[in-house]
């Protein structure tokens, strides 16, 4: 499966128009969170990304809630937080949020570390973990040197071992991978990441 991911899009249309080409050649398209901005042109980020004819799968960034991102995803598009999917033989599993709690303020949608653990307890045999938030340690450190991943993301990739976990959320660290056991991580941003999983072009 040929997949294309990206991350933090808020609001480019520069950015869109190059995920839509891009998603010609794409089996599917993962959307990590942080669509609009501060929870404000979420349908106008929704156009944007019209055009898309593969499957798409999402998770909210703290940008916009999960109730906001169902309502304005497109027709077909499944929404994961706390949830997982098959498609195409590969699983899935999404969470999305701010994790932990952000510094930014009513408007983000944010979990404690407890209660994004409780919503990964129930993710076991996953192919592919769907972020909006880093692991602790890994693509997590802001401009100032200080890092904001999630410890419970980084215990659940521990413990689930996905073969990939994509995230976005630290700006800062766009672009940026790692592994925790074997498992890759990569934070992605609005530019366009391609990931095969599954061994099926």
């Amino acid at each position: 499966m040929k997949i294309l991911a990206f991350s933090d899009l808020h609001l480019s249309q520069e950015a869109a128009r190059r995920l839509v080409a891009a998603s010609a050649e794409a089996d599917l398209v993962i959307g990590a969170g942080d669509f609009c901005n501060r929870r404000e042109g979420l349908d106008a980020a929704m156009a944007m990304l019209d055009g898309m004819s593969c499957p798409v799968l999402m998770v909210p960034g703290n940008c916009e809630s999960e109730a906001e991102l169902r309502r304005a995803a497109p027709e077909g598009a499944q929404v994961l937080h706390g949830s997982g999917c098959e498609i195409g033989g590969v699983r899935f599993f999404g969470l999305g949020y701010g994790v932990p709690v952000t510094p930014f303020g009513d408007w983000s949608c944010d979990l404690t570390e407890e209660q994004a653990e409780a919503l990964l307890a129930p993710c076991a045999g996953t192919d592919v973990l769907v972020l909006h938030s880093p692991p602790k340690g890994v693509a997590d450190q802001t401009s100032a040197g200080q890092s904001v991943g999630s410890v419970a993301i980084r215990e659940a990739i521990g413990r689930i071992k996905p073969e990939l976990a994509v995230c976005g959320h630290i700006h800062d660290c766009w672009g940026q991978e790692g592994r925790i056991g074997e498992t890759r991580v990569v934070n992605l941003g609005p530019s366009v990441n391609w990931f095969e999983i599954g061994g099926q072009a």
